[in-house]
């Protein structure tokens, strides 16, 4: 997984402009463009993954729950035999024990973590996707000021 830290620290690089080379700067754009393309695409397979395996755990959890596991099962996850340790729970309340367990927001977490990485990758992507306009405005004000 992508760690947020370094995208930001790669783009803080990576979005320089410099003012001497405008038309190194443009060309650059695609390059730029398809190095975090790559991250971007990389980012939303490991979230798609991560939705899948979140649906897994989530079955499990129900399963537990709803004392549907084998004692072999519950020993292979390693959680406790009663997951409600004896008290009887309505139907419409056990999503306050699914949103309360551990093991669920630990993996939401880090499915947010990956969204979080994903936006910030488009975001990105969008800024290269406009930067010609930056370089053209640069252009333009260089025109301006010499009179032109």
């Amino acid at each position: 997984m992508m760690n947020i830290e370094k995208i930001l620290e790669m783009w803080k690089e990576d979005s320089k402009i410099d003012e001497l080379r405008l038309d190194q700067a443009s060309i650059d754009s695609a390059k730029l463009h398809a190095k975090y393309l790559e991250l971007l695409t990389t980012t939303k397979l490991q979230l798609k993954r991560k939705d899948m395996e979140f649906k897994v755990l989530l079955k499990k959890k129900w399963l537990w729950y709803n004392g549907k596991l084998t004692k072999d099962q519950i020993d292979e996850l390693g959680w406790e035999y009663d997951a409600l340790n004896g008290l009887k729970v309505l139907k419409g309340d056990m999503n306050y024990y699914y949103d309360a367990d551990p093991h669920i927001q630990e993996f939401e977490a880090r499915i947010e973590y990956i969204k979080t990485v994903k936006d910030t990758l488009e975001e990105i992507i969008n800024n290269i996707r406009w930067r010609h306009s930056s370089i053209k405005n640069a252009i333009d004000w260089r025109k301006f000021e010499s009179g032109a």
